[in-house]
């Protein structure tokens, strides 16, 4: 027991260290690179192994390059305003807890004296080696704890508290995909936590690179819908509405996470400057709202439906890979209009699949006339397809469509 307090004595020394950078205000954004640029430059390279068509497609081709190329340029920069309003302190905050929160995971897990005394047999005499606490060290006893909560407890309480844990010591660590993993996990077990929902929206959009349109803006208004006072709920829709230029609901949102944030913390200096933010860019909105011609509605682009596993496949599968569910076009490039990204954890599952998922402003849903649908498990989590990846695809189908079904069935050649 001795041994074990000190080892986590040491993590929270280890914590100090680690903690010291981000509690600088802007170190956190500058070093987390959004993983959404991967997803951009594998779909930059997919639409250069596309094959030369007509001097329509390679029209389509050149402009949808130009458009990626300038999205990785801009997800290479500083993150904007409405995101800084809340990344900073909410790293912050999640750092500090994390990691006392995991040693308390940590010695749920394998603190218990049985469980000591089955790993190695007492010493007689003399002191027992403390262990040796590293950042390598810390990364090792998340993945035996990832392990030993991969196979369910009779306990389902005690797995909830190992994935959230977990999920938020992989956060600190800017592990997001495994974060978001755990999330899912524990979400799976407690489907009903306001926190957990508003936990994984908060990573998932740090993984579409900053974004919180599509599943991360459905967590948040299901977080919200069940506890309407939740703060990071409350600090995320302010993001999301900023995001879609809806700055009147970005000031609502912001005003009331503003209310119930500890006064004079510095998350709640982080949603007033966003507030300020939202009510100048209100302002200078005001005065076109009121002029501007209403622009042409665009044709409707919305599909919808649920996607499954084939029986079969089950054992070839972990709960933690990740699913994508895409619509492409089905007469032209093959990069998706439309992608949404959950894991196994969640099948089945109801879909959306419209304008606001788009990859690429030029390569939107609305776009194309026919598309085919798919959904892929992929077990390292990359955008590209792999081979031995599961999948199913649809029928060539139309852009306003309910009720598709996904099976996915078979293994990428």
């Amino acid at each position: 027991m001795t041994g074990f307090a000190l080892g986590a004595f040491g993590l929270v020394l280890l914590a100090g260290l680690m903690l010291r950078p981000a509690w600088r205000p802007t170190a956190a954004a500058a070093r987390a690179r959004p993983a959404h640029l991967d997803v951009l430059r594998d779909q930059l390279a997919a639409l250069d192994q596309e094959p030369v068509g007509s001097a329509a497609d390679e029209a389509q081709r050149h402009a949808a390059r130009r458009e990626l190329q300038r999205r990785v340029l801009d997800e290479s920069t500083a993150t904007e305003t409405a995101i800084d309003a809340s990344r900073s302190p909410r790293m912050q905050w999640g750092v500090t807890l994390a990691l006392p929160l995991f040693a308390i995971a940590l010695y749920a897990a394998i603190g218990n004296p049985a469980g000591l005394v089955a790993q190695a047999p007492p010493i007689a005499t003399g002191a027992a080696p403390e262990p040796d606490v590293t950042p390598e060290a810390v990364q090792a006893m998340l993945a035996s704890l990832a392990q030993r909560l991969d196979k369910p407890s009779a306990d389902p309480a005690a797995d909830l508290q190992g994935w959230t844990m977990l999920a938020r010591s992989y956060a600190a660590l800017q592990r997001f995909a495994d974060a978001e993993r755990a999330y899912a996990r524990a979400s799976a077990l407690a489907p009903r936590d306001a926190q957990l929902l508003a936990d994984r929206a908060d990573v998932l959009a740090v993984l579409q690179g900053q974004r919180t349109a599509g599943e991360p803006e459905r967590l948040i208004a299901d977080a919200l819908r069940l506890d309407s006072r939740n703060l990071k709920a409350l600090a995320l829709a302010g993001s999301a509405a900023f995001e879609r230029r809806d700055f009147a609901a970005a000031r609502r949102y912001w005003q009331q996470a503003i209310d119930l944030a500890p006064t004079g913390s510095e998350f709640a200096a982080g949603l007033e400057r966003s507030l300020a933010a939202a009510q100048d860019r209100g302002a200078e909105a005001a005065p076109t709202a009121t002029t501007a011609t209403p622009a042409p509605a665009a044709a409707a682009a919305r599909i919808t439906g649920r996607v499954s596993l084939a029986p079969a496949l089950t054992a070839r599968v972990a709960p933690t890979d990740t699913v994508f569910v895409f619509a492409r076009n089905a007469d032209g490039p093959r990069m998706p209009l439309a992608i949404v990204r959950r894991t196994v954890a969640d099948l089945p599952f109801d879909f959306t699949l419209d304008d606001s998922l788009a990859m690429s402003p030029q390569t939107r849903l609305s776009g194309a006339s026919r598309v085919i649908v798919g959904a892929r498990i992929s077990r390292s989590g990359d955008a590209m397809p792999q081979a031995g990846d599961l999948q199913g695809e649809s029928a060539a189908i139309g852009t306003n469509r309910a009720g598709v079904d996904l099976v996915i069935d078979r293994s990428r050649p």
